[in-house]
């Protein structure tokens, strides 16, 4: 049986993945900040489908968290066959707005910790010649939106060039990049939604499904859905400011995890 190993697990996509991926037969490592909303997620993802189902409490915001799991997904006994690297956050405010150890924090938690455990993860998978890595980023990637953008802008372009530089060898690798989904991930950072059209919101099943389909073809960049493929094809065109002014109302967040 397959291992996936999940990061950001007990909420919005993250939690979504657990569950398809559960769902599916797949062993899983579940990986959050907050041990007893793991304890109760593992407990029923387990008596639900019968996986095994471990926790791993880590803050990937601090170098601790991150080799606690970076350790696990190198551990040869117990191989993770699947990396899902969703955890992360949204600031409220706009530049200058926001403090700057909380900016320094998001580029932990969405950078560095992304280069650190996809390394650790495909070096055990190479060595097997399988396995996946699903970096979440967001459509926010292709907007001017910040220290939010530009980081998911990162995950993107560094997600391609590994999977470039992995060709053939059994492991492969995607950017998911959703727009808005329902998940408590604007609650949590003090954002409003009101004033977001119903027509933009994405269930956060639908988006993993989308995004397991995507993997499994062989692409490198995913966006789940196709009002988000026409509005990025119009992102292509439309002056920047225009579509960068869409995120702005929502303070620095564009599809949350």
């Amino acid at each position: 049986m397959t291992t996936a190993l999940i990061t950001g697990a007990t909420a919005g996509i993250g939690a979504a993945f657990a569950r398809r991926l559960a769902a599916d037969g797949h062993d899983l490592v579940l990986v959050a900040r907050d041990a007893e909303r793991l304890r109760d997620q593992a407990t029923e993802l387990h008596d639900r489908h019968g996986v095994e189902a471990e926790v791993l409490r880590a803050d990937l915001a601090t170098d601790e968290g991150i080799e606690a799991v970076a350790a696990r997904l190198g551990n040869r006994r117990r191989p993770v066959d699947l990396l899902v690297n969703n955890a992360g956050f949204g600031n409220r405010g706009r530049y200058l707005e926001v403090p700057l150890a909380d900016e320094l924090t998001m580029l932990k938690v969405h950078c560095e910790a992304v280069l650190r455990l996809t390394s650790a993860g495909t070096e055990a998978m190479r060595e097997r010649g399988r396995g996946g890595v699903v970096n979440v980023a967001s459509v926010a990637a292709f907007l001017p939106r910040g220290t939010y953008g530009a980081s998911k802008a990162w995950v993107v372009q560094f997600t391609q060039g590994v999977a470039r530089d992995l060709a053939g060898s059994g492991v492969r690798l995607m950017a998911l990049c959703p727009g808005f989904v329902r998940t408590e991930f604007h609650e949590r950072a003090g954002m409003g939604t009101d004033n977001i059209p119903g027509w933009m919101w994405l269930d956060a099943d639908k988006v993993v499904a989308t995004g397991l389909t995507d993997l499994s073809r062989g692409r490198t960049v995913s966006v789940p859905d196709p009002r988000y493929k026409a509005l990025m094809g119009l992102a292509k065109l439309a002056p920047r400011q225009l579509l960068g002014g869409v995120t702005s109302t929502t303070g620095r967040k564009y599809g949350p995890q």
